[in-house]
């Protein structure tokens, strides 16, 4: 048992220049790249990238990750990016999508372990993000209910309409939730755990953090969400702990690739490397709480919430070309057996 204490369908345009003022040099190059991440991580890892790279103007288009998928292989005939930053490697490995990235071997890629990046070069992992609940205290001791530990936990009837967690439809999140509790339990009793725990659900949410920030406003007493919002939500004092399964701790991992036939190779791969520098590991600890890159100190945030240091002991060892091959097949029973 781990206890521990304690990313729409539309689209959003995030385009930044690096160097802002010197972008403005005639020598500056410009790239394109393509992103799920974040909107506040864009602008805070483009903010510490000036600093490297003050002669690249940076334009990032930034989609959620099914509408990006989608994008991706409608332009696969005429591609618009140089860049593929941050993205879900679950949906890297569709080979409609794997096939339009372009082998390079990035500086630093050769420091990450195997399994975060790909043996042909043509994407690599610095982050990831993983599933946790968020529990308001409070509520659940006003309601006098148990502190739940485990998926399993969550069938229990004591907990209905106490329970909110994202749509795997629409949610990355929600997404990685099932798709860890499937491989963990088989197709078959695997249905049946998430039958039983829609009996509790009050909603489903199409955002990966909302479940964690209503149980932060005391609105549920259990947010199944992302551990980095939970996480934040302790450091902001709301009476919450983050829990991490003790069964099926699922997560993703976000990729990163040089798109295939690019007309400013030097400068995306400059910047794919940058993504994998010291500097990006001291941006992204801001925000992440999975970082591939070795040796990023780690930060006060994680020993205030409780993260384990060693995180390859809780999370579960997700098949990403399995949740991606799937994907479309477990929506489809997704909808069937919970329909709404």
């Amino acid at each position: 048992m781990k206890r521990l204490k304690h990313n729409t369908a539309s689209l959003t345009t995030v385009s930044t220049l690096l160097g802002m003022t010197l972008g403005l040099s005639a020598y500056a190059g410009d790239i394109t790249v393509y992103s799920s991440l974040e909107e506040d991580e864009i602008s805070a890892y483009l903010a510490a990238a000036k600093n490297d790279l003050p002669d690249i103007n940076v334009n990032v288009l930034r989609l959620s990750t099914g509408d990006l998928g989608a994008r991706l292989i409608a332009e696969a005939d005429n591609p618009q990016a140089d860049v593929l930053w941050g993205f879900a490697v679950t949906n890297i490995l569709n080979p409609r999508i794997n096939s339009l990235l372009e082998p390079y071997a990035t500086k630093g890629a050769e420091a990450l372990p195997d399994q975060y990046k790909a043996d042909d070069d043509t994407w690599f992992a610095a982050t990831g993000y993983m599933g946790a609940f968020c529990v308001n205290i409070p509520r659940l001791s006003s309601k006098g209910l148990p502190m739940p530990t485990s998926w399993q936990d969550l069938t229990n009837p004591v907990y209905k309409d106490e329970i909110v967690m994202p749509d795997p439809s629409s949610s990355g999140t929600g997404y990685l939730q099932i798709a860890a509790i499937l491989q963990g339990l088989g197709d078959e009793k695997g249905w049946e755990l998430i039958k039983e725990m829609d009996k509790n659900m009050a909603q489903y949410t199409t955002s990966g953090s909302r479940p964690c920030r209503m149980a932060q406003a005391g609105e549920y007493a259990i947010g199944a969400s992302l551990s980095f919002v939970a996480m934040k939500g302790i450091e902001q004092g709301y009476p919450i702990e983050m829990v991490i399964p003790a069964d099926w701790a699922g997560y993703e991992l976000e990729g990163s690739g040089l798109i295939k036939g690019t007309a400013n190779a030097e400068d995306a791969k400059r910047f794919l490397d940058w993504t994998l520098s010291s500097a990006a590991a001291e941006a992204y600890s801001e925000y992440k709480s999975i970082i591939t890159i070795p040796g990023v100190p780690r930060t006060t945030l994680a020993d205030m919430s409780g993260l384990p240091e060693n995180l390859s002991d809780i999370l579960f060892p997700v098949n990403f070309a399995k949740s991606g091959q799937e994907r479309d097949d477990i929506l489809n029973s997704w909808r069937a057996a919970v329909g709404r």
